[in-house]
């Protein structure tokens, strides 16, 4: 198997070394060239041909996004990583990246002068991301544990339907690719959508107020990131925070919104599993869940107590998927009722609620 051919487009020596220190410890990695800036790197393609190429955002001569632009007019299949400082103007120029064409996205380490950590915080982050953007050049792994997990889920017996129960929450999961599939989502939902909807987007601090800023301009839906004790309401749309686990609870009559500081749980805060966890046991089987592209698995068990609840699951098709990770487990433990392409997603989400209601109201 030929290996996945890297070319590392940093203006920081520091960060071109560290980046291909990082990628030389796995085998499966080869770096094939560098560039200090995007003018450098057109010039270096042709000739070294990679298979994925890493990119800064800020560079002299010609930045990341302009790069990032030539590069969609001549190869718009070639995946593009950025880096980005986690600031607010490296969060709002990820997300124009991601806009244009990026495929991913790694934030730099915050101190780059502690090598030994930022580069064990990459090797943990773009390996992973790299193999999966080049499923088709890497060697096969060894089961991981959520083959097995997926494997004790087929023989159980879950509850039949109840096709009956109004829809009152809708729940999303998703990672990488998910910023514009959520606006392609939700671009065409009306502004008196009955139910709220809460979403976790793996993302840092600062990126997922943006996006939920940006999902906020762009549809009907009121976005908001995500406030502790903020009240769940319909018609509008709660990101959960970078850095926070987001969960619903009844407060009397009242949903509530909870954040907190729990450990990681498939490596993510916030994670799907534990907001879909307290979704299904704050609405029972009263939920819409919905898993959008995404590497790993986070979701799946949640999905697990969902099902057990007799909420529905959809889940986005490989074909549309930046990442077939996330919605792909799910398919495969036969949680969803639903394998939908991602421009039909919004429209299958806002027809299953507004008949389910219709349908309880009758």
């Amino acid at each position: 198997m030929p290996k996945i051919r890297v070319l590392v487009v940093d203006d920081a020596v520091v960060m071109r070394k560290m980046i291909t220190e990082v990628l030389a410890r796995d085998s499966q990695i080869e770096v094939i060239g560098s560039a200090p800036n995007g003018k450098i790197a057109l010039q270096k393609i042709p000739q070294v041909n990679p298979d994925l190429i890493t990119m800064d955002v800020e560079m002299p001569e010609m930045d990341g996004i302009e790069t990032l632009r030539e590069i969609r007019k001549i190869y718009p299949k070639l995946p593009v990583i950025m880096f980005s400082t986690l600031t607010a103007k490296g969060a709002s120029t990820t997300l124009d990246a991601l806009t244009i064409g990026a495929t991913d996205y790694v934030t730099k380490p915050a101190n780059v002068g502690s090598v030994t950590d930022g580069i064990n915080r990459l090797e943990a982050e773009l390996i992973p991301k790299i193999k999966a953007h080049c499923k088709h050049l890497r060697v096969a792994e060894p089961p991981g544990e959520h083959t097995a997990f997926i494997s004790r889920l087929k023989p159980i017996a879950f509850p039949p339907r109840v096709r009956s129960k109004s829809i009152d929450i809708v729940c999303v999961g998703t990672s990488t690719g998910g910023p514009n599939a959520l606006a392609e989502v939700f671009k065409s939902f009306p502004a008196d959508f009955p139910v709220p909807i809460v979403v976790v987007q793996h993302m840092p601090p600062m990126f997922t107020a943006l996006l939920a800023e940006r999902l906020a301009a762009n549809t009907a839906i009121r976005f908001h990131e995500g406030q502790h004790g903020q009240l769940v309401v319909p018609g509008h749309g709660y990101i959960a925070p970078g850095g926070k686990h987001m969960e619903v609870k009844r407060e009397g009559l009242r949903t509530v919104l909870q954040l907190h500081d729990g450990p990681p749980e498939n490596s993510c805060r916030p994670a799907v599993d534990v907001l879909f966890r307290s979704v299904a046991a704050t609405y029972g089987g009263n939920v819409l869940a919905v898993v959008l592209t995404g590497m790993g698995q986070d979701g799946l068990r949640g999905c697990q107590h969902l099902r057990e609840a007799h909420a529905q699951v959809m889940a986005q098709d490989e074909k549309s998927s930046v990442v077939w990770g996330m919605p792909g487990c799910v398919v495969t433990a036969g949680l969803a009722d639903q394998v939908v392409p991602l421009d039909r997603v919004g429209g299958e989400i806002v027809r299953k609620v507004k008949e389910s209601r219709r349908a309880c109201a009758a």
